[in-house]
């Protein structure tokens, strides 16, 4: 749960520094509800994988250094064996 927290922050950060509020983000990745950008933001959910690029092109991030990314907080083990080098 912990890295989960540590991925909402994360999250709120570029969110932040992209200047958008939780319901405009919400709007450009295609949520029905702004409250679920505020449930990953306080590590009670996560994002949907078919949902990462949306939200990458929405914060201004390279997608595949945006995944890169979300992949340690949602599945270190899967990053550990992608990037052994950076564990």
């Amino acid at each position: 749960m912990e890295l989960r927290r540590e991925a909402g922050l994360w999250l709120r950060e570029l969110r932040e520094h992209a200047k958008l509020s939780q319901r405009a983000l919400a709007e450009k990745v295609g949520l029905d509800y702004y409250t679920f950008v505020s449930q990953i933001e306080a590590g009670r959910g996560r994002i949907p994988p078919d949902k990462y690029l949306a939200w990458a092109i929405a914060v201004g991030m390279e997608p595949a250094a945006f995944v890169r990314n979300i992949l340690r907080f949602y599945e270190p083990g899967t990053y550990d064996i992608l990037f052994p080098q950076e564990s």
